[in-house]
């Protein structure tokens, strides 16, 4: 049934959901999404059906993936898959996914602070809809035009006055430091607890995942000395730098439309979402940060700013631009919502249908929005004013890399200010460009096809740009290579395997050659994803990873094996005989004794020639 799931499922279909793939040689890259870095090192093999970032390490094929993404079960992450493939499961399956709460502790800190932010969440949300105290907060969503639907999409709750959720954790037996620690409560000087949240139409923050980790709360009525807004504080779940309103459930939008739009608010994007339109998302309330950039770039790289259309939202719009510009390789792109409204204000007035067509039409270039909204900042009625706003907008188009679109919009200065278009060309000549902004670049690649002796080549290079390792030993390599020869070339396996005396030195390939020899008395064919699962241990299962990183050629050529064989039979055990030479003469020096060292020292002599002699043979 495992093998079903796996087999339905093209992991690069499943990762696009949260990483932004382009091809790449054989295989595709974009941006980790588990460490943020500038440059792609991020691998998926369509071939092999495994994934691997040469940064951090991490590995393996489409559960594993899931598993170090979500931190779920080997068992829920089996379902969660089989659901993206539309494969039904045995019920015995089901159940085991339903009786795990990730890879950790279901009592572990984390996941009792994710249950109690999913209950509280609940509990809200029942206030709302089914008690006469929630009435008043449901007439106001109804009043905003929000639907029932769209209301039970987000989630959104009530928290009354009434002090409930105290209580209701209390009679759930959750003890006072996990109630302490979750944010969801403010401690007196007495160590008393009280909600944080009250008479607030609660709005749940999840994370990548779709799990609830805090809250944004909107009062319902004003109250004296306290903010219109509230989020909750920064907890070991929620760190607002990070998390993006909506970014789970835009996700799947954003990958099929291409293009992801920023709104400035929570309404704004439901107001998108109840006109169809998914793929908005919203910052926390604070400036655009890059660790929210980062999120986005890896999985669009169109972004569209829609921002409120009045001169506060201008502004705003404008420091989002520029952000984003210094922080990322995106496409950029401006919504400009009519009449100064914001989108759910133009939804209020002109419908759900006029909202969707204004955010699929109402588009324009950053250097378009820029210059219109220079021209606020001026009188350019006046000379001087008119002046000091050409000098702007021509420092803006120098910018501009395209000659064409330089031309158009020098076309549309000379035209609205009634200007020879060739002196404005002589002046934007005149404006030294800034340096390039850096680009993005896929990671190099490197041939693999050199082997044998101490010309064997390192690990590639991206690997050796991000990530510090230990180089590996001539004989390692040996080792490296022969295996995963073994392992795709069944006529390498059959040779290898009837070399009397044969193993290797290191334990954990020899591990994975007698897993090997389990799993092809089973399988006729050898297929890395489905390996990956038979072996189970993580270290091993990471290691087989880097191995499948490796750029070999398709198939050994003539002597690559013997070679391989020669330095694992012959040469290793030769080595580790020097090398414990070596480290007896250090202890020797160590303790001064002479005697000892000058016998050492003639035993390592012969060695190394021994050594020698077999290399010129």
């Amino acid at each position: 049934m495992i093998e079903q799931v796996r087999d339905a499922t093209d992991i690069v279909d499943f990762i696009s959901q949260y990483v932004q793939l382009q091809k790449s040689g054989k295989n595709l890259f974009g941006l980790c999404p588990f460490h943020e870095e500038r440059t792609p090192s991020f691998s998926v093999s369509e071939d092999k059906q495994i994934f691997h970032c040469f940064s951090c390490g991490r590995g393996g094929n489409v559960f594993k993936f899931l598993m170090e993404l979500e931190n779920l079960s080997f068992q829920e992450a089996v379902v969660k898959v089989a659901d993206f493939s539309h494969v039904e499961l045995d019920a015995t399956i089901t159940r085991q996914a339903a009786g795990t709460s990730g890879q950790s502790d279901p009592q572990s800190p984390t996941n009792q602070l994710i249950h109690l932010h999913q209950e509280a969440t609940k509990l809200y949300h029942h206030i709302l809809m089914n008690t006469e105290a929630g009435q008043p907060a449901l007439d106001y969503l109804h009043e905003r035009g929000l639907t029932d639907q769209t209301i039970n999409d987000y989630g959104l709750g009530y928290a009354s006055d009434q002090q409930l959720l105290k209580p209701f954790f209390e009679q759930r037996q959750i003890d006072y430091q996990t109630l302490r620690h979750s944010g969801l409560f403010i401690e007196n000087q007495d160590g008393e607890l009280r909600d944080r949240f009250v008479n607030r139409i609660m709005y749940p923050i999840r994370n990548e995942s779709g799990q609830e980790i805090a809250f944004s709360g909107r009062l319902l009525a004003k109250l004296p000395d306290q903010p219109k807004y509230l989020n909750s504080p920064e907890t070991e779940l929620f760190n607002k730098r990070r998390v993006l309103f909506n970014f789970d459930q835009a996700r799947g939008a954003v990958r099929k439309q291409g293009s992801l739009i920023l709104f400035e608010g929570f309404m704004d994007v439901m107001s998108a979402h109840q006109s169809g339109v998914d793929n908005g998302v919203a910052s926390m309330g604070t400036s655009l940060t890059e660790e929210q950039i980062y999120a986005i770039q890896r999985i669009t790289k169109q972004v569209y700013v829609c921002y409120d259309g009045d001169t506060p939202g201008q502004k705003a719009t404008q420091r989002a631009l520029k952000i984003l510009q210094d922080n990322s390789s995106l496409t950029l792109g401006v919504i400009q919502m009519p009449e100064g409204m914001d989108p759910d204000e133009y939804r209020r007035q002109y419908g759900e249908a006029k909202l969707a067509d204004a955010l699929a039409t109402a588009k324009e270039t950053p250097v378009a929005f820029m210059m219109r909204y220079l021209k606020t900042q001026y009188d350019v009625q006046s000379d001087t004013g008119r002046l000091n706003y050409l000098d702007d907008v021509i420092a803006l188009l120098a910018t501009v890399r395209s000659p064409v679109e330089q031309d158009v919009y020098l076309t549309q200065l000379a035209t609205t200010f009634q200007l020879d278009k060739a002196s404005l060309r002589q002046q934007l000549s005149m404006v030294r460009p800034p340096a390039p902004t850096p680009q993005i670049a896929p990671p190099p690649t490197q041939s693999y096809g050199n082997y044998g002796d101490a010309d064997m080549p390192p690990a590639p290079a991206v690997v050796q740009q991000h990530r510090q390792t230990t180089p590996l030993s001539r004989t390692e390599r040996a080792e490296r290579n022969l295996l995963f020869r073994m392992l795709h070339e069944r006529d390498v396996w059959l040779r290898v395997t009837g070399v009397a005396g044969f193993s290797f030195v290191h334990d954990d390939y020899q591990l994975i050659y007698t897993m090997a020899q389990g799993y092809f008395e089973t399988h006729q064919d050898y297929a890395p994803a489905q390996f990956i699962d038979y072996l189970q241990d993580d270290h091993l299962q990471n290691l087989l990873i880097e191995l499948e990183s490796m750029q070999l050629s398709d198939t050994a050529v003539d002597t690559e094996i013997d070679d391989y064989l020669q330095v694992i039979m012959n040469d290793a055990p030769l080595e580790d005989q020097l090398r414990n030479q070596q480290q007896a003469l250090q202890e020797a020096t160590r303790l001064g004794d002479r005697d000892q060292q000058r016998q050492l020292v003639i035993e390592i002599i012969k060695l190394q020639q021994q050594k020698q002699s077999k290399k010129q043979a």
